[in-house]
Formats: C-alpha cells, structure tokens, sequence
C-alpha cells in the first residue's frame, strides 16, 4: 500500500509475454513479494479497485471521490461520441434496468452470465462491433453505477458499485476545482519533480482543466513549490514543482543519503510512462515495439528498461516459456554510455536473476546478442 501511494496508479495490461505489467512494477520496487497479496488488497480488503485512470489500472480505494467526480461527467458533453453513447444508452433503457435488476439480485457475475437484451446493437468499425453486453456494462462502469468486484480466470466478474464499494469510503461529491487540485497534488508526488504538461500527462490523464489556475492556488497555499533544475551552469528551461512533502527527498538527494539499485522495469512502468519525460530527464528514448512489424525492431519485442541507480544503462528482451519453465533473454543491449563494471555487469545478473524467481522459472537462457563487455558475467 506505501507503494501503491507513491504511484497513484498501477497500468494493467492483458500481455503475459513475460508477466502482467502491474506485477513486474510492483516487483522492480518490492522485489519478490506473494501476488495473492495484491488480489487480497482488491477483492478482499477492497483497499484497491480496478477503473480508469490515464488507462485500464489499479488505484486506491481512498481516492474513490476522485473517479466518482470524473463519472459524473461522462458522456455529457456535446462530441459526436458523447452523443452516440447517450442515444444508444437511451434506446437500450430496458437493457441496462435487466442488467442493473440482475446484479442486485445476483451480484457478482460475469459478463457472460447476461442475456443480451438489447433493443440495439452497439455500432462499431471496431472490435466492439455487436457486442452490447460488454458495451453496457463498460458504459455503466463509466457512470459509476457498477465496478470490477474480481476476476474468476482472469475474466471481471461485475456488481453494483453500492455493493462492493466499502462503507468507509469518503461520498463527498468534489467540484472541478477540487478534483483537479487533488489530482494535480497526487500526480506530482507521483512524478517528483514535473512541469505543468508532466502532471497533465499523468494520472488521469486528460481531466486538468484549469490547470494553471490550480498551480498558482497550489503554490500560495504551500502545497508545492517551484524549484530550478540545473545541468551544469545551465538551467533546463520551463517551471518545474516539487511537493512540498517531498522536499525532505532532495535533500537527501544531496547528500547522498539513499539506496541505489538495479531494477528491470516494464515497458509500462510508471517512471516510463511519459516517454518524452523520461528521455529529458534520463536521456533514454523507449519505444514499445510489440506492434512493429519484428523485422523493423531495433531492441525487440518486450523490452524491459535497466535501471542502475539513476541511470538507464541498457534494455533487455525477455520472454517466460511458463510450460518448460524457461525465462529466455532474447537480447541485452547496452548504451552508449553503460558501464562496464564487474559490480554493474554482476548487479545486472542479479536482477535478471531475481526475475526468474519472481516468474517461477526452473532456468534462463540468453541469446546471442549480449554485450561482449557484459557476456563473461551474463552468460
């Protein structure tokens, strides 16, 4: 839960290449930990709920009166797709009631346990095409009127949100102002140190309107501060905050008073997220190249980041073989810049290591393309 309060957000990704992304980002800063942990956080202790953040993702239950505000306005505004998904929603009335009726008698249940009764059929030139049930219970989930109440192998099992949603949970109804200031609050602390369009970026991305105005309000009252981030004699350019809670951080920072680690990272991890952020603040440009054409990949195909203490000093391409229990390592690739180190080479094996035993793998196997400089120790 310390963690899950530092991120904010968890990204879920349907992928199983080598794990489900929300795992491996828990296990980079944990390290290995029991996931029926987390499962217990969501459906038992219901300290975690599944919604949408800046994506699909896991977030914290407390911050329901976030995500409750942000439903409220749902399809309300006057865009073609706004005006779609109230015409259908309105047609198919009798739909969503039966759907509604049947979760408040039989809550939880999975989508396949609904008759489709749909007065009309969801158009689509996508995937989504037809298929009402998912559609209705997707859009009533928007409304804040069901939520996730778990997963029967994988698949979400449903319910109404008065049922699951625990009774301690804060029902106060934000303004904007409100919800944009706690965002932009958590987004920040979040990120560490950010510009406007970072904190915009992230979170919930795309619900900061007034902005700026809340920066200001922020900063008078003490909640953040601005600060100066300087390479050498030059100072990067724009206005970067830090959270006033935070402060204690940077000076640590300064005197040197913390921890680094090696740690392989998601290709949706959160410090990675915002790509061009992370290629300003660590000069690593990441590209996610599970789409491109496998001829046209330059690092392949799951690529997961290294991070060495503060530094991005190479990529690796993994993929677990869970039948035979082979943890295959495709390729490691370095920069320009990695070191070369026993200790660094050493401190890489041992994360590729520690990976294994996270993913339960009997052995792991490397590629040919390694480093030379890193191939005595890795291979």
């Amino acid at each position: 839960m310390s963690v899950m309060r530092d991120l904010g957000y968890l990204q879920i990704d349907p992928m199983r290449i080598v794990a489900p992304s929300h795992l491996l980002v828990l296990w980079s800063r944990l390290g290995p930990f029991e996931p029926s942990i987390l499962d217990a956080l969501l459906w038992k202790d219901r300290l975690l709920f599944e919604d949408w953040a800046q994506a699909a993702s896991i977030v914290l239950t407390e911050d329901y009166p976030i995500f409750s505000a942000l439903k409220r306005g749902f399809a309300t505004s006057d865009s073609p797709w706004a005006n779609k998904i109230r015409s259908w929603m309105e047609k198919n009335k009798s739909f969503s009631a039966y759907i509604l009726t049947r979760l408040a008698r039989s809550g939880p249940l999975l989508s396949s346990q609904f008759e489709d009764k749909s007065a009309e059929d969801w158009s689509s030139t996508g995937w989504t095409a037809g298929r009402n049930v998912d559609m209705m219970l997707t859009f009533l989930k928007a409304q804040g009127k069901i939520m996730i109440a778990g997963r029967n192998k994988g698949q979400r099992l449903w319910d109404l949100t008065e049922h699951f949603l625990p009774s301690w949970v804060s029902r106060e109804k934000l303004s904007d102002d409100k919800i944009v200031h706690h965002a932009v609050e958590k987004s920040l602390r979040a990120l560490g140190v950010a510009r406007a369009e970072h904190i915009k970026r992230h979170y919930i991305r795309g619900c900061y309107g007034g902005l700026e105005g809340a920066l200001t309000e922020l900063e008078s009252e003490g909640q953040i501060v601005k600060m100066e981030i300087r390479e050498g004699q030059a100072s990067w350019r724009g206005t970067w905050y830090v959270h006033a809670d935070d402060l204690s951080l940077v000076d640590r920072l300064e005197t040197g008073d913390w921890e680094p680690r090696t740690s392989l990272l998601s290709p949706f991890d959160n410090l990675i997220s915002d790509r061009l952020r992370a290629e300003q603040l660590f000069c690593f440009s990441y590209r996610f190249e599970v789409y491109v054409p496998k001829l046209q990949r330059k690092y392949g195909c799951y690529v997961m980041p290294i991070l060495h203490g503060d530094r991005f000093i190479g990529r690796i391409d993994p993929v677990m073989d869970r039948k035979n229990g082979i943890l295959t390592i495709k390729a490691v690739c370095a920069e320009p810049d990695a070191p070369k180190s026993n200790e660094a080479v050493q401190a890489i094996a041992n994360a590729i290591e520690e990976l294994r035993a996270f993913l339960g793998a009997k052995e792991i196997q490397y590629g040919s393309r390694v480093p030379a400089v890193w191939k005595s120790i890795l291979v």
